[in-house]
Parts: structure tokens; sequence; C-alpha cells
């Protein structure tokens, strides 16, 4: 099945400033971390309300539905970025990516608020000094303040899974450990080994427990690699394939466009071209008004 060819970056700071009184409908797409860093706002939603005074910290899953308001009294400044854990599959493992699914569904993680003196956002505050660093310790950070909103959470997650079946139990727990990119170094039949049990009670074990077939995962995982790569590196595309597992580019080049519809090469293109962020053009908005 084709997916969206575009790719928006994450681990990265974007800035954005509401005129007195105008409104931002924002809808992520994925985790996301908002900063008030000046002037007073609001955060407007039927269920759930908040008071923004500078420095503190709206942190958002993708299911958040509401509106962001300035104050009539002055400009509303923002920071925010994103964190996409399916793009951290050297980092987060398949077990994480889930819990953190789960979370994001959960109404009380749906929006959460954190004050200005918060250790999450004193921590954000400071790295919003820094807004065009793109170094490796600049996202590594972010991913820091990602953790200290997550990190108790995952830490204390339990597996409710007492009650499968031993092959599905074992699998589970191996993918609750595993980082999502070790998946690409896995051999279906010494998995078959390490579950034991038959070739077809796996494989249809992994599809109810991951959603799709072991080899399609592992294209899922491969591809997100590529897609990663060829949007933030300066590596040649038959290097990219190669770091994503392919052995051919001929293969390589067939199955990316096969799932997103443009070639390699292409989506480069694509990715690095400049293009306006929802916020920039809720901005274009507001100027015609």
């Amino acid at each position: 099945m084709k997916q969206k060819s575009s790719f928006e970056p994450h681990l990265a700071i974007k800035r954005f400033t509401l005129l007195p009184g105008r409104e931002w409908n924002f809808h992520p797409e994925t985790w996301s971390f908002v900063q008030v860093t000046a002037g007073v706002g609001y955060w407007l939603h039927p269920r759930t309300n908040h008071d923004l005074e500078t420095g503190s910290v709206l942190v958002l899953s993708e299911n958040a539905r509401g509106m962001l308001r300035a104050s009539q009294l002055g400009e509303l400044h923002l920071h925010f970025f994103e964190v996409r854990p399916e793009r951290l599959s050297g980092l987060v493992t398949f077990g994480e990516q889930r819990f953190l699914q789960d979370l994001a569904a959960q109404d009380q993680f749906t929006v959460r608020y954190f004050p200005p003196r918060a250790l999450l956002s004193e921590k954000f505050k400071q790295l919003c000094e820094h807004v065009n660093d793109s170094t490796f310790c600049f996202r590594w950070h972010l991913l820091d303040v990602f953790a200290q909103a997550f990190g108790e959470h995952l830490a204390n997650r339990t597996n409710h899974d007492d009650a499968l079946t031993d092959a599905r139990a074992r699998l589970l727990k191996m993918l609750g450990d595993l980082p999502a990119s070790d998946l690409l170094d896995l051999d279906f039949t010494e998995l078959v080994r390490q579950m034991g049990c038959t070739p077809r009670h796996l494989s249809r074990v992994f599809r109810e427990v991951v959603g799709t077939s072991f080899r399609e995962k592992q294209a899922q995982v491969r591809l997100s690699r590529a897609q990663e790569l060829l949007a933030t590196t300066q590596s040649k595309v038959v290097e990219v394939a190669l770091e994503s597992g392919y052995q051919s580019l001929s293969l390589f080049n067939l199955m990316f466009k096969r799932r997103f519809g443009v070639s390699p090469a292409r989506y480069r293109e694509q990715a690095r071209k400049p293009r306006p962020t929802n916020a920039s053009k809720s901005a274009l908005r507001i100027l015609r008004a």
C-alpha cells in the first residue's frame, strides 16, 4: 500500500507567534511539546482548558484537539517540537512504541500541562535559546525532555498478558525488550526456534501481536530507516540502501517507490525543499484575514 511521501522533521524546535486575540487550531500528528516563551495565552477545549503563562509547557498526543489563543493584551510567542517514536527504531522497542500508542489514546495523556517551574519546562526553556541547533547533542537533549515526560511511565509499564499462550508471551517479551532496528538482524527460522513453536503458529501469533506479517514489518522498519537517512544525511542512495538492509540498489528503489510513490532520489529532493509548516500556514491565513 502506498504511503505519504512527505517528510516532517522531528526533534527540531520551531517558532510561532500569535497576534493579540488570535487563535491557532493546533492538531498534532504525533507527540508535541509546546512552550510559551513570551506572553500569555490559553489552551481551549470543551473538556480541558489551561491558562498558559510564560514558561509553561503543554505535552499533546496525536489525539489532542484544541485551540491556542493569545491574550488580547499582547502577542503569544511559542516554541514547539515533535517526537515520533516510530523513527527511533534503534532506541525505542516495539513494546515501548505500543505502550506510547496506548498512552496517546488515554484522556489523561492527551493534554498534559507543566508549570513554568517544572523540571521539564526549565529544560525546554534552556533549549529554546539554541533553536537553530541541529546537532546530535541537541537532539539528544530534546529526547531527554521527552524522557522526563514519559520516563516514569515507561519504567513502570507492566505486561498484562500473563494469561497468553507461551509462544505469544515469549514473543511479547522479546518485542518489548528489542530495539525496533534489531528486527532487521533476525531470521524468521531462528525466531521460530527461540519461540519454540511451528512457523505457521508463529506467523499467526506475530500478525496478531504486531498487526502485520514478519516480512512486512521488517520491510517497514527498513524503509522507515531509509526515509530518515535520505532526509537527514548526505549519504548516497546506494549507501542508504545498504544501511537499510538492502543488498540490491534496484530492489531498494523498487520497494521504496512501491511504498511511498516516488523514487528515493525524488523523495530526498522533496524532503529538503523548504515548505511552510502548519504554523506558518496558519500565520498566512491570519495575515490575509
